[in-house]
């Protein structure tokens, strides 16, 4: 495990530990967050511990070209009791994906500092907000760093059924017609298992991160 300094540095992610923690400390920087997103690599961590950096050996990812839509969630997505828009709330979307209970949390890593560090991104066009809404009311949304062809969920939300499920396909579609390669999620959980992800290994992310052959994306 590395210790961050001043310097704009990580180490390549094959020295994370077994549970995928590759460095602490260093700051939310712009620099740093993109340099981090482009090398496989993204800050996940409770408020009251340093910055801890993650390359995880297994990541939770979806691939839009071959994405299937459920039955069900067709039939939401039809009956159009939703209206989603794109960077018209950002501030709204991760104020909520921050308070938000959360099954088995008691708490949040979405702290002040990373409020402000992705909104900086955000300014800049590097992150992407999607919201719901039902009459007139954000209900649900998400928001990630977009790398152009690979998109890095940080989070989301729903105060309403089926809210950020309807984010969540809407993005893919997205990402579907214009050609990405990946939607990252990170870490395995079962929710978004259930909504069609799967894990590939680290060392398939890279190589996807870096463009090479998409063939490469198995679910291990």
């Amino acid at each position: 495990m590395y210790f961050l300094n001043k310097f704009l540095y990580f180490p390549p992610v094959s020295e994370a530990t077994v549970d995928g923690l590759l460095a602490v400390g260093g700051d939310l920087s712009v620099k740093r967050l993109v340099l981090a997103y482009s090398q496989g690599i993204f800050p996940w961590y409770d408020p009251e511990e340093p910055i801890l950096w993650w390359a995880p050996p297994k990541r939770m990812v979806v691939h839009p070209q071959t994405y299937k839509v459920s039955k069900s969630m067709r039939n939401i997505l039809n009956r159009k009791q939703f209206t989603v828009t794109r960077n018209t709330a950002f501030d709204q979307v991760i104020r909520h994906c921050q308070k938000t209970p959360r099954r088995g949390q008691t708490g949040t890593w979405i702290s002040q500092d990373i409020i402000k560090a992705y909104t900086k991104l955000y300014d800049l066009g590097l992150v992407v907000s999607y919201e719901v809404w039902q009459e007139g009311q954000l209900v649900g949304g998400l928001y990630g760093v977009d790398l152009g062809h690979v998109f890095c969920g940080e989070s989301m939300f729903s105060t309403v059924p089926n809210a950020s499920k309807v984010a969540f396909i809407t993005l893919i579609q997205d990402l579907k017609e214009k050609n990405y390669h990946l939607l990252d999620c990170q870490v395995h959980n079962e929710h978004l298992e259930k909504l069609g992800a799967f894990e590939i290994s680290r060392d398939a992310f890279m190589q996807i991160l870096h463009k090479v052959d998409l063939t490469q994306l198995e679910s291990d």
